[in-house]
C-alpha cells in the first residue's frame, strides 16, 4: 500500500506539471479528470493504510511510539513501519547503515578520503530528511544538534545527515524499549 501511495503521488506530481504547461481548454479538462481520479485513489489508499495500521496492534503501538517524537507525523511513521521493519531490533550502527545514513570512508593506504553515505533504503532516507527539515524549521529538539554542527563549521548537508542518523538511532531505541519520546 505504501509503494502504491508513492506511485500515486508521483503520478499526481507529473500530471500537475503537465497541467501547468497546457493552454488548450479541452486538454486541461482531460488532465483535470485524471488528477481527480488520482486524488480519489490516493484518498482510498490512505484510508486502507489507516485501516491496516489501526487494525494491527503491533503496528498501532509502533505508530503511536514513533508519532511521540517531534517532527514525526503519521505518514513518516507509516513509511518507517512499512519500509524499515527492522527498526527497534538492530543496533544503532546496523540501523544507520541499513537506512543509508552511516558514513563510509574512502581511504586507500595513507590517503584519507572524504566520508560519504551510500546504500541503504532511499524511501526511508527521504522520510528522515523531511522530518529533519521540519525539525529545523520549527525549532524542534533536533534543530539544536543541526545548529551546533553548523556553528562548528560543518556543511549544511553533513549536519542534516548527522541529524538523520541521530533521529534513526533515537527511533530505534524508542521502539526497542517501547517508551515514547521524553524531553531530556
Amino acid at each position: 500500500l505504501m509503494a502504491r501511495r508513492r506511485q500515486l503521488i508521483e503520478m499526481i506530481g507529473a500530471e500537475s506539471n503537465r497541467r501547468r504547461m497546457l493552454t488548450v481548454r479541452r486538454t486541461l479538462k482531460t488532465v483535470d479528470r485524471v488528477l481527480a481520479t488520482l486524488k480519489a485513489q490516493l484518498e482510498q489508499i490512505d484510508d486502507d493504510i489507516d485501516t491496516a495500521v489501526r487494525g494491527t496492534p503491533a503496528w498501532r503501538e509502533a505508530e503511536d511510539l514513533l508519532i511521540s517524537v517531534p517532527g514525526i507525523g503519521p505518514r513518516i511513521a507509516r513509511t518507517l513501519i512499512a519500509e524499515l521493519p527492522e527498526l527497534g531490533r538492530l543496533g544503532r550502527r546496523e540501523i544507520a547503515s541499513l537506512t543509508g545514513v552511516a558514513p563510509f570512508n574512502r581511504d586507500s593506504g595513507t590517503l584519507r578520503g572524504r566520508r560519504t553515505i551510500a546504500g541503504g533504503r532511499p524511501v526511508v532516507r527521504a522520510a528522515l530528511y523531511m522530518s529533519i527539515l521540519v525539525a529545523i524549521r520549527r525549532k524542534l529538539p533536533l534543530a539544536m544538534t543541526y545548529h551546533r554542527l553548523r556553528a562548528a563549521g560543518k556543511p549544511a548537508k553533513v549536519a542534516i545527515v548527522a541529524c538523520m542518523r541521530k533521529l534513526v538511532t533515537i527511533l530505534n531505541a524508542i521502539l526497542r524499549d517501547k517508551k515514547p519520546w521524553a524531553n531530556a
